[in-house]
């Protein structure tokens, strides 16, 4: 990852929390230590941040605190075309008619490319999805009430009578931080809270992740393996991983990235 990253997701994650650790912030970047404590003296010379034991903290914190995890405009730059793929195989999934909710993120984000030329109720707590899919498709589209996090670009609420109660879906597609042996993983308690309650609307749960999920983790579970019906994924997957999906009965589709490759000079941007 390029230094100019690093550092806009290491002022990000200082102004998301008390405290940045080293750890924390080792784990965003996918950095090493040594190279975390560099960027934060640097940083703390620039004064755009306060080094503290262990960590960085915001020179000015904000009154409203964000979502922990990456920007969604550095997500969205990373393993690009796998992302495409995905997203087309999991749009390959659904008919006409057929009530989905997709939750936001920048892998789910790919689909609204291929729902352009359907015609179905759409549920997201997304606000790129939503207004990509009011412009260029004529589904039906439903936001989720609440708070717009402008680094992840969602809505979240931590309120019941938000309205996704009262959307009932035949799939749910979502992403996630990490997938493993334990389920699927989030780095925040808030999304957590927003993406159980959408879960429980689904009758199933379709997980797009690029391969590299399966080596992240988060200490916050989401749901488990026997909750999600199928997992796409790329090429990149690991048989160990293949085999993990297999054995807790999660239906696997690999999506080569040559099936989106072939239609980018179409799609719409």
């Amino acid at each position: 990852m390029h230094e100019k990253e690093r550092h806009r997701i290491i002022l990000s994650a200082v102004q998301e929390r008390p405290v940045a650790t080293v750890s924390e912030l080792v784990d965003l970047t996918s950095s090493s230590e040594a190279t975390i404590r560099r960027d934060i003296a640097a940083l703390h010379v620039q004064k755009r941040l306060r080094r503290v034991r262990g960590g960085a903290e915001a020179i000015n914190p904000p009154h409203i605190v964000g979502l922990a995890g990456r920007p969604f405009s550095v997500n969205e730059t990373m393993h690009a075309v796998q992302k495409r793929a995905i997203a087309r195989a999991a749009v390959d999934l659904c008919s006409d008619g057929e009530p989905i909710i997709i939750n936001g993120g920048t892998t789910t984000l790919q689909m609204v490319h291929f729902l352009s030329n359907r015609r179905m109720p759409i549920f997201t707590n997304s606000f790129p999805i939503a207004e990509h899919l009011l412009k260029h498709s004529k589904n039906t589209v439903m936001l989720s009430g609440g708070t717009i996090y402008r680094e992840q670009n969602i809505i979240l609420s931590p309120f019941e009578n938000d309205v996704t109660r009262n959307f009932y879906a035949r799939r749910m597609f979502m992403g996630a931080q990490g997938l493993g042996p334990l389920g699927l993983m989030e780095g925040d308690p808030l999304l957590i809270q927003a993406e159980q309650k959408l879960i429980d609307q689904a009758d199933e749960l379709v997980v797009l992740v690029d391969s590299s999920k399966f080596r992240l983790r988060s200490s916050l579970i989401l749901c488990g393996l026997s909750r999600i019906a199928t997992v796409i994924t790329d090429e990149g997957v690991e048989d160990a991983d293949a085999q993990m999906l297999e054995a807790a009965g999660v239906a696997l589709i690999i999506a080569p990235a040559s099936a989106a490759g072939a239609e980018e000079s179409s799609l719409p941007a």
